[in-house]
């Protein structure tokens, strides 16, 4: 795909900024309606599960158990998974993991019904259902540089982000919450349904969402198989993107301590009523949202080290206020610019990774960022559980105290690092 011609000024961070949009292509189109139906049976069952838990018990730690369990397999399949996206056919990657994930809804549903639904088959289904949830991000990450430009990443990503945000907070969530009042397994049955078109969309991706082609430079053609070490081996020697995955790492630890008993936090700290969950979330989905849509603009004008360093400091000071909130009307309010931090930091994070990382080693150093990030999560979310045990509401004050200690310290990383990188390239808006 070949970008069209276009006139261009300079933005503030001195980004050219392109004055007319080129179209991201009917191809992207399909992967974004794919992802847009995954999310939705996404949002569904990540809403289902805890609240289906909640009838079992209110203990924080043990719901916690099932946010700890969601991203346990980025630790010990992150690689792996990396490297089967890095082998095979990225299309079946999508539509297999689907395919598991849809199995695991049904089965939990089959459990509710009869029921012998238990804590055990709720975190079990949650592990599994993060196995397939490895393949099909790290495939449909590594897809978008193969469907759109260089100049599109930033607008890919944050369409992309969108999606996800607008299906899964303001779709699918009211909608697993309302059908949560009506039956436990209802939106299970629902959410198993909802991947039979991502499945089938996937399949439909053209060749060069498949395997990775390697630039004119390396002699084009098909990349073959590269050993994990040799992804490793990049990481390690890439001195900005090691120094971001640990900063990533402790910030988004920090992050998934705070979130480890949001639901109680709702439920009983707040007195949101559980068939109404799905309502709270979409009030902080429009937050999560507006910085998905904002980010590309926020990127161009300011750059993208200015956007993320300043999206870490928003998040800090949005988990005090969550924490201090005197009502569900300020929590929800808060949560929302929580929200709207993490996802403005998304969109840039996601693009430079796409726009340094060689398109041949791509799932591999996806695939290892996520472990070391993402892998993290477990840990700190079953501590989150643990402090909640105390107050609710500690756990985001003791998440934003490190989110903004880790912020200010990476400050100068931040901003000249990422320029010294090369990820301030030119970005269509």
């Amino acid at each position: 795909m070949s970008p069209h011609s276009a006139s261009t000024e300079t933005g503030a961070a001195g980004v050219p900024l392109s004055t007319r949009k080129t179209p991201l292509g009917r191809d992207f189109g399909r992967l974004w309606t794919a992802a847009a139906f995954s999310n939705l049976a996404d949002g569904i069952g990540r809403t289902a599960v805890p609240l289906i838990a909640t009838t079992l018990t209110r203990d924080p730690l043990a719901i916690a158990v099932i946010g700890a369990l969601a991203f346990l397999p980025w630790l010990v399949f992150g690689l792996p998974a990396g490297m089967i996206v890095d082998r095979f056919d990225r299309r079946w990657i999508m539509a297999i993991a689907n395919t598991l994930r849809g199995g695991v809804a049904l089965w939990l549903a089959v459990l509710t019904v009869t029921g012998d639904i238990s804590l055990w088959a709720l975190w079990i289904g949650t592990l599994v259902f993060g196995l397939g949830e490895t393949l099909f991000d790290n495939a449909t990450n590594a897809v978008v540089p193969g469907l759109v430009t260089r100049a599109q990443l930033d607008r890919a990503n944050g369409r992309m982000q969108a999606a996800q945000v607008t299906i899964d907070s303001f779709i699918s969530q009211p909608i697993a919450g309302v059908l949560f009042a009506v039956s436990l397994a209802l939106p299970l049955w629902i959410g198993s349904a909802g991947y039979l078109v991502p499945i089938a969309l996937a399949l439909l991706l053209p060749l060069s969402a498949a395997r990775p082609l390697r630039s004119e430079s390396d002699g084009g053609g098909r990349a073959p198989a590269v050993p994990a070490r040799e992804a490793i081996a990049y990481l390690w020697s890439h001195r900005y993107l090691r120094t971001m995955v640990l900063f990533t790492s402790l910030v988004g630890s920090a992050f998934a301590f705070a979130q480890a008993a949001t639901i109680l936090y709702f439920l009983d700290e707040q007195g949101v009523p559980a068939a109404a969950i799905g309502f709270v979330t979409a009030g902080i989905g429009l937050g999560a949202l507006v910085g998905a849509l904002l980010a590309p603009t926020l990127v161009a004008r300011l750059g993208r080290g200015w956007v993320m360093l300043g999206a870490n400091i928003v998040a800090a000071g949005a988990m005090i206020l969550t924490g201090l909130a005197p009502n569900v009307i300020v929590a929800i309010i808060a949560y929302a610019l929580f929200a709207f931090a993490v996802s403005t930091w998304n969109v840039p994070w996601g693009a430079l990774r796409q726009q340094i990382v060689p398109a041949h080693l791509f799932g591999r150093v996806l695939g290892i960022i996520r472990m070391l990030t993402w892998g993290m999560f477990p840990l700190a979310t079953l501590l989150g559980g643990w402090v909640a045990r105390v107050d609710l509401r500690l756990p985001f004050l003791i998440g934003a105290v490190v989110v903004l200690t880790a912020s200010i310290a990476a400050a100068r990383m931040l901003v000249l690092g990422t320029r010294a990188a090369g990820a301030e390239a030119a970005t269509e808006v």
